[in-house]
């Protein structure tokens, strides 16, 4: 055994007394592969130095409404593959993906069919859907907790006193029949914070900052596994190289321009406006 080596499994070795085995199996990995990451590139004092200080300035970075370690793990691809790893249900389910950094505030509740654009920016669209189970059971009750930027790429808690609290965010009850709907805005694609670390690793890395337009979506329903999505602007800009890597092609849906001035007055819309289809499968719990 080599001197790296020893120094490895006394480290390890160090757990033993660990009360919680799966945090001493947690610690134990991460351990023999943070060694093996520095013997493998030959880590510089420097280099180890330099990751220290790019971490400490992550956590600095840090606020009430912004999450630099989420974005980290969101540009590294960690989320995305935890969502692989963990967050798919059964065939025909409805396909997961990141939470992102900014679900940092609660959405406010609101009634089927209200406006979660407040500014009115943006142009006007309709999204509706229905919630069911793999069977094809409507689910009613569900609850759809939503949220977006808006059409300049900002989501309120990054323009407190610009944008109203709880622009561009609502929390739905679907009907009777799992059935739901609400107006907004179509979104934008946006590029995430670039003025933190993060920024600065993408920067070196060569890598652009873009993620495609999108609505986050949290839906859960009683007796079923909730699911963490996003909808996904079908022809946008970055579908194929999303700065996060959380596109799916199952998420991406037609904002198809809608020109009836009847269906317009019953929705509450101006005429023309844009209709987005989301149905949503949850898998049984």
């Amino acid at each position: 055994m080599t001197t790296e080596d020893a120094v490895t499994v006394e480290a390890v070795e160090s757990l033993r007394d660990t009360a919680d085995p799966r945090l001493r199996e947690l610690l134990g990995a991460l351990i023999r592969h943070l060694h093996a990451y520095a013997r493998e590139t030959r880590l510089t004092r420097s280099e180890w130095e330099a990751a220290v200080a790019f971490l400490t300035e992550t956590g600095r970075t840090c606020t009430d409404t912004r999450q630099e370690f989420v974005m980290l793990s969101d540009v590294l691809g960690l989320s995305t593959l935890m969502e692989t790893v963990h967050g798919h249900g059964g065939p025909g389910t409805t396909e997961s993906t990141v939470l992102g950094p900014f679900h940092m505030t609660e959405s406010p509740v609101r009634e089927l069919g209200a406006d979660i654009d407040l500014v009115g920016t943006g142009e006007p669209c309709v999204i509706s859907g229905a919630v069911r189970s793999t069977d094809g059971t409507p689910l009613p009750g569900a609850v759809l907790d939503v949220w977006q930027a808006d059409p300049h790429g900002h989501y309120d808690v990054q323009q407190p006193g610009h944008q109203p609290p709880g622009n561009g965010r609502g929390l739905f009850t679907a009907d009777g029949e799992g059935r739901f709907r609400f107006r907004t805005c179509v979104p934008s694609a946006y590029p995430i914070p670039t003025d933190g670390p993060v920024g600065a690793l993408l920067k070196a890395t060569g890598r652009h900052p873009y993620r495609p337009a999108h609505i986050h979506f949290i839906v859960s329903a009683e007796g079923h596994a909730p699911v963490t999505t996003h909808i996904f602007v079908a022809g946008g800009e970055h579908l194929d190289s999303d700065a996060v890597f959380a596109v799916r092609e199952s998420l991406v849906k037609d904002f198809a321009a809608t020109d009836d001035p009847a269906l317009a007055e019953e929705l509450g819309m101006p005429n023309p406006f844009r209709h987005a289809r989301f149905d949503v499968v949850l898998e049984r719990a």
